[in-house]
């Protein structure tokens, strides 16, 4: 299930927007954007940009300029600098405050007076109606100004929003009640109130309904932004890891502090107590401990000295620390986070795609019905009060604002989340994927395993000794990057350095074989021996099956062939992660077959199986056989989940439904995964199954709430069941629910 990685797209750009009130905003600016010659747009409504692709960036003054045909605003999006967007979110929150603000103060004695005299005759005055009036016309005029406003523009520009709905409700409803009080006369019945009938001559009673309408909507529409801006903090919290500094040390010993973007790979930079490491590196001088919980979610401080390799975004706690920088930029790990983060909420899920088209739509649909069921009423009896009143509430009742937040607010926070805990999600895809799995398949070393191996033994046949072997077998592995070469080059002794080996062959899966010294040597597994024709003498035989026994069951044998004679077998040995046996057991815990995928032997691959606990073990796969494996187990039925490492299993990692790359250096955003985990501990693999699950759980009930909402509520409103009132407080508080269920994923705690 591999799809193209956001990150390696052709050219494109993002574009901050500004003015945008709804889900069918972003769908016109979508659409203009689009008309562009070879461009290829995507709005996010949550996010508020706009994914621009197919256009140069030295271009982008006409996507802009399309954008401002389209009455709204747009900036090019500077990751470095998200000023802009901040600067309209908080002009957005100001206005929205102001006017809510002054529309619950004159509301609250509007809803008073108007409600008592209307429902209480004897309590009216001279001259009553007029005060009503005078109380509502600032609120349907300067505080349900950007409603208005933006039906302007859309009807300028050929498009309706939701703001065309409260827009033509609150209006109707305002002037409604202005022709009523004008040339109803004051012995004409009362108005339906959704529960009953107010007594008559109460032709004020609509102003409620337009100055209530405004006041939720207003209250509506400022805590979904303020919500909404707070589910793009979590979701930008690995970015704000980046320093905008670093403390550059000169080579005559002075400290001089530069921007960021001026460090390059090699120089020396200083990173005090209690600061942030500038980029990834190597510690060159000092001592301390790195917090990296805010990245990863790792809680315990690592101690860190000369050679220790720090990354780019972590804290230092204590000693001063002299860094080599290596990864400068956008090439450091929490650049590559927080660029991967970013780029998930672009990869609009098919669900989200529906909706968007559903929203293009529904706004001309819900006008049309509302013009018919105020038709049908009135054909079928009812007063004229009556008939606007049912058409007003469906008016408003049916505004899918809650539908179009469903999906983008969940994922936002969601992936935010994961981020905050070393769990990188890509997209929607994932999630979906996550939550359909039934098998999760483990790579063994670097996996399972620490990846990092060492000679444990050396077993020779009669007229050789270990210090003869191991030169000759490291001069065959000379120059190779498996870790079973590196083991054997770290066990050789400085004093016996290996000899030069000519005619290298590498036998992938098995082994190599070079001339050393004139004297042709195979090093590799026990099948290199049996392809070779070179039988593996009972002494060694023994020696390997008695090791495979005694070991803790990661363990592998590598046999040494010198001139066609079988002539020592070497056991190298990986430690198991401790985190391996817990994790395996979590996740049987959720239902789910655990597998462990190897090329060791059956006898190695079983006893590290039944170390860690998995199910079931497949063994001596060949690296290229890994994907073939995924799919067999695929063709039985099996959703699979691949969690591994290497580059080795990018093969399998594309090919599983769902691919967990477990990543312990920089290489973060070209990995063929779906979900990259930061933290070498494998609990994380658990954490980030649960993450995800719980994502799609949150998008389903978003889902389900919005459009039940919309299915239920717009019979009611049409039957006459509905207050207009009602239905604005409803809607309103529809959007608010969806947001604030979205915001529950903060809360979300990984099992360690």
């Amino acid at each position: 299930m591999h799809h193209p990685d956001p990150l390696t797209v052709e050219e494109s750009f993002e574009l901050d927007l500004g003015g945008m009130t709804c889900t069918a905003c972003a769908v016109a600016i979508e659409r203009k954007l689009n008309r562009l010659q070879g461009v290829n747009a995507s709005v996010n409504y949550a996010t508020e940009r706009a994914l621009v692709t197919g256009l140069p960036v030295a271009d982008a003054s006409e996507a802009i300029a399309a954008v401002e045909r389209a009455g709204y605003t747009a900036a090019v999006h500077d990751p470095e600098d998200d000023e802009w967007s901040r600067r309209a979110a908080a002009v957005r929150l100001s206005s929205l405050r102001r006017r809510l603000t002054v529309s619950a103060l004159l509301t609250i004695p509007l809803c008073d007076l108007t409600i008592l005299l209307a429902l209480v005759p004897d309590y009216r005055f001279p001259g009553w109606e007029i005060v009503c009036v005078l109380l509502a016309v600032p609120i349907v005029t300067w505080a349900a100004w950007p409603f208005h406003k933006a039906t302007l523009r859309n009807l300028r520009y050929g498009s309706l929003s939701m703001d065309t709905l409260i827009s033509l409700g609150a209006a109707v409803s305002f002037l409604w009640a202005i022709g009523a009080m004008i040339f109803a006369p004051s012995e004409s019945p009362g108005f339906w109130l959704g529960f009953g009938r107010t007594p008559a001559g109460a032709q004020s009673i609509y102003l409620d309904v337009a100055a209530g309408m405004i006041t939720f909507q207003l209250a509506g529409r400022y805590f979904e932004t303020r919500s909404r801006r707070r589910a793009g903090d979590v979701l930008n919290a690995i970015a704000s890891l980046a320093v905008k500094d670093a403390r550059i040390l000169a080579e005559d010993g002075t400290e001089r502090i530069v921007p960021i973007g001026e460090l390059r790979p090699g120089q020396l930079f200083v990173v005090k107590p209690g600061e942030v490491v500038a980029a990834d590196g190597i510690v060159d001088d000092g001592r301390s401990t790195i917090d990296a919980s805010a990245m990863t979610g790792e809680s315990l401080p690592v101690e860190v000295g000369p050679a220790s390799p720090v990354t780019g975004g972590t804290l230092n706690s204590s000693g001063r620390l002299v860094v080599a920088a290596q990864h400068v930029g956008a090439n450091t790990k929490v650049a590559q986070m927080a660029a991967l983060a970013d780029a998930a909420q672009r990869r609009k899920a098919g669900v989200q795609r529906f909706v968007d088209r559903v929203s293009a739509v529904f706004v001309p649909v819900v006008i049309g019905l509302a013009l018919i069921v105020g038709v049908v009423w009135a054909l079928a009896g009812a007063t004229p009060g009556q008939a606007v009143s049912n058409a007003i509430a469906v008016l408003i009742i049916a505004c899918p604002c809650a539908l179009g937040l469903a999906t983008p607010t969940a994922l936002m926070v969601g992936v935010g989340r994961g981020g905050q805990l070393g769990i990188l999600i890509k997209g929607q895809d994932a999630l979906e994927a996550s939550g359909r799995i039934d098998t999760v398949v483990f790579d063994k070393t670097g996996t399972i395993t620490t990846g990092t191996m060492q000679v444990d033994s050396v077993h020779t046949v009669a007229g050789w000794h270990q210090t003869e072997v191991l030169p000759m077998v490291a001069a065959v592995e000379t120059g190779s990057e498996h870790v079973i070469a590196k083991a054997i080059m770290a066990a050789l002794n400085p004093e016996s350095p290996a000899p030069a080996a000519t005619g290298f062959r590498a036998l992938p899966g098995l082994g190599a074989r070079a001339l050393v010294q004139g004297r042709d040597v195979i090093v590799g597994n026990k099948a290199l021996m049996a392809s070779s024709g070179l039988p593996v003498p009972s002494v060694l035989e023994d020696a390997a099956v008695s090791s495979a026994h005694t070991a803790s069951g990661n363990s592998t044998q590598v046999f040494a062939a010198v001139d066609g004679a079988v002539i020592a077998v070497i056991r190298v040995r990986d430690e198991i992660k401790p985190s391996a046996a817990p994790a395996v057991t979590l996740l049987k815990q959720m239902g789910l077959k655990t597998v462990l995928l190897t090329g060791d032997t059956a006898a190695a691959a079983q006893t590290v199986g039944n170390a860690v606990g998995v199910d079931a073990v497949i063994d001596e796969v060949l690296p290229e056989q890994k994907a073939a494996r995924i799919e067999q187990l695929q063709a039985e039925g099996r959703r699979v989940a691949m969690v591994g490492d290497g580059i080795n299993d990018s093969a399998a990692l594309a090919t599983a439904n769902l691919g967990l790359a477990v990543v312990t250096g920089t290489d973060i955003a070209m990995k063929s995964a779906d979900i990259i985990l930061v933290r070498d501990d494998l609990r994380t693999v658990v954490d980030a199954i649960r993450l995800s699950r719980k994502t799609l759980g949150t998008i389903r009930m978003n889902l389900v709430w919005a459009f039940g909402y919309n299915i239920a509520a717009i019979p009611l409103a049409a039957f006459g069941l509905l207050n207009p009132l009602i239905a604005a407080a409803a809607m309103a508080l529809s959007s608010v629910f969806v947001v604030s269920n979205s915001l529950r994923l903060r809360s979300f705690e990984p099992t360690n």
